[in-house]
Formats: C-alpha cells, structure tokens, sequence
C-alpha cells in the first residue's frame, strides 16, 4: 500500500529532523566546559532555535498551502541542512546563536508539511496513526543522536557530528524530489488506494486565510494545547542529558544507554497513542470520546515525573521520565489529529503552524526560565512540577474551547 510508503518517507524526515536538533543537547554538557558558557548564555541559545521555530510556524504552514507540499518540504529541508553544517563553524556563544536561529526556521517547516502529507494521503480514520508513526521520528531521532553523536564527536571532533547529521537532511531532500508525487499524480498508486484515500466526504479546497482560521474556538483549542505542553517537550530535549550529567556525573559517553531507554518509551507512547484513539473508534466511540479519552490517559502518564527530580536512584528516574516522554508522545499524536478533525485538509498545515508558532513561544519561555532558574538555585524540579501538571491543564483548556470537537466552519460569509 503506497500510502505508508510516502508514511515512511514523513518518519525519516521527524527522524533526521530530531537528530539535527538535538545534536546541541546531547553535545551542551562537553561545550559548556569547551566553549565556556554558562546555563544562562546555554538558556538564550536555546531560545534563539524557538524564536526562530516560532517565527517559521507562523510563515511556514501558510508558505506549505500555498506551494504544496513537494517544493515546501523541500525548501525547508534544505534550509534546515545548510544549517545544521554550519554549526561546526561556530566559535563562541553567538555563533550558536546564529546557527540555532537558522536552525529553528528550517525545520518549523516539518510539522505543518508533515501534517498536511498525511491529510492528503490517508482517510480520516487512519490519520491519527499515521500521524502516530511519523511523529514516532522524532523519539527514533533522539535514540540515534546519543548513540552516534558522542562517537562521532570523540573520534573526529565535535564539529563532524554537526557536519553528519546535516548531510543525511541533505540525502533525504534528494530522494523527497525525485520520487514524491501527490495522490492523483503518483503512477504506483492502484486505483483502489486512490479511492481508499479519498474515501472521506469532499472538501473544500480553497485558501482559508489566517484570520478566518482564528475566528474559530477550534483553533484556539489547539493553540492552547500546543502552548502549554511543547515546552515540556523542548525541556526533554535540551536539557535532559545536561539533568542526568549534573545529578548523576553521567559522562558524554554514558549518557546514550540512559537517553535511549528514555526516548524508545518516548516512541512506543507515540505509536500507541494513536492506536488508542483509533481503537475508541473502532469501539463505537465518537470522535470527540475517543480522542480526548486518549488524551487523558496520556496526560496521567506524565503525572509521576514530579517525583523524577528527587529520585535517588538513575534508573527510577529514567524510568519516570520515560514514561512522562512517553505520554507527551501519545498527546502530541492526538493533538496534531485534532487538526484534521475540526478543519478541512487545505487549512491544516496553516492551523499547525499557528500552533506550533504557540508552541515554540512557549518553548522560549521555559528555556530562559530553566536557564535563569539553574543559574541562580541548581535545581530541577520547578520544571518537573510544572510538567506534571501541564497535559491535565491543557485537556481542561482543549474541552471547554472545543467541548464537541465539531469541524469548524470556514466558509466566507
């Protein structure tokens, strides 16, 4: 079936797009002794990638519509190469500043083209597993940066771990442009699929602009839940091996066994998380039932991690923390099927990207305040209070703005 074929090509693009990205975190404990900056200074690095990701989303969904999805991926992809290899060239903090911001404007495009790929290729029914499997990238990415990045930075140096994963985004973006068509054009794609994929109601297929998207509580809904629960997400990423490096004296190469139980939690909890709403489905459960009681049960699982910070033992606290990147895993599948729950196909990738805007704003903030707030007290667990309580908070939020789910409708006056 050709459809998890063009699936595949989404989860190694997630993959690469986290090994590039998270190259910095995995490296952050060695440069800071090598380069000399403080948690404040690695704070503001940080948030230059959000900024610059914020930025991105808020152009890039609406950038992806409009050029569709083969030459939007592409032109974010490559922008996203160029720049993770320029990260070898930097010598101090602005450096990094530098590479970070291009960084975050290049991949800001994966999300909303990713998103809109399987809105276009997969039915309705089959989207939040799909949608399950690629966003499972982004925890098979964080498994193989601290597996190959160390490596490769101990043997060759720290600049050819940036130089690697960039050239991977760059072979990737040539086998996206050779052999990606849309559904109606791919000629290896049966008749029978073609009618499988299409099997939804028609929709409209006009261009929805960004301020008719944002009349809608639909909108606002998915813009909270981003808000609130991507910046426990971007904390997992960068600071994570920097948490088990200071409570634990885990060095750069005993970081990876840690990393990778914590992250192949993180990718079992993306793939079930969609199944779970799927198979609601399959009970008889409507859309709005099923989904936000997937969510609930992935927002439980990240509940625990409040004790994580406090934990006398690595792998309690690996264990913790696994299952909490596990429940965000499963969220962030069903959040980003809310989308093409409550809007039609040709506005997804602009609501994706406007909630991820949301998102990396929120990213920003958690990363100066966890940079200040290790600078000035040593301790993690404001954060893992905070992470403990942010999914019940954002489903609360999601419900009352958007109690039914009921599709949003965008039609002109």
């Amino acid at each position: 079936m050709y459809r998890w074929r063009v699936c595949a090509m989404l989860l190694a693009a997630t993959t690469i797009n986290y090994i590039d990205r998270q190259v910095l975190g995995v490296l952050a404990p060695f440069l800071q002794d090598e380069i000399g900056w403080n948690e404040i200074q690695y704070g503001y690095i940080v948030t230059a990638f959000q900024a610059a990701y914020a930025i991105g989303l808020l152009c890039a969904g609406a950038i992806i519509d409009r050029l569709g999805t083969k030459a939007g991926y592409a032109i974010a992809i490559c922008v996203w190469s160029i720049a993770a290899m320029s990260h070898s060239l930097a010598a101090g903090v602005v450096g990094f500043v530098i590479a970070r911001f291009m960084l975050g404007l290049g991949e800001a495009g994966n999300f909303p083209a990713a998103i809109k790929t399987v809105a276009e290729w997969f039915p309705r029914r089959e989207r939040a597993f799909a949608t399950g499997i690629f966003n499972s990238g982004s925890n098979i990415g964080a498994i193989v940066a601290p597996l190959l990045v160390p490596v490769i930075a101990v043997t060759w140096g720290w600049q050819a771990a940036f130089l690697f994963t960039g050239a991977l985004s760059a072979t990737w973006l040539a086998v996206w442009l050779l052999t990606y068509r849309a559904p109606e054009q791919q000629p290896a794609l049966s008749a029978a699929e073609l009618a499988h994929i299409r099997s939804d109601p028609p929709e409209p297929t006009a261009k929805v602009p960004w301020r008719r998207i944002l009349r809608h509580r639909q909108a606002w809904a998915f813009v909270a839940a981003k808000f609130i629960t991507d910046p426990i997400w971007w904390f997992f990423l960068f600071w994570l091996p920097k948490f088990l490096n200071a409570e634990y004296g885990l060095t750069l190469l005993a970081l990876g066994l840690p990393l990778v139980a914590i992250f192949v939690l993180a990718d079992v909890g993306s793939i079930l998380g969609g199944w779970l709403a799927g198979r609601f489905l399959r009970l008889g459960w409507s859309v709005n039932r099923a989904r936000k009681g997937a969510m609930l049960v992935c927002a439980l699982c990240v509940v625990p991690i409040v004790f994580a910070a406090q934990a006398d033992n690595l792998w309690l606290a690996v264990a913790l923390i696994g299952l909490a990147t596990a429940g965000h895993q499963g969220w962030s599948a069903n959040v980003f099927t809310l989308t093409s729950d409550m809007f039609p196909r040709h506005a997804v990738a602009s609501v994706v990207g406007i909630g991820g805007f949301a998102g990396a704003v929120g990213g920003m903030m958690i990363a100066t305040f966890t940079g200040w707030l290790l600078q000035t007290t040593g301790s993690y667990l404001p954060v893992f209070l905070m992470a403990g309580s942010a999914y019940l908070l954002a489903l609360l939020v999601v419900h009352l703005l958007a109690p039914r789910l009921e599709p949003a409708r965008l039609e002109s006056p």
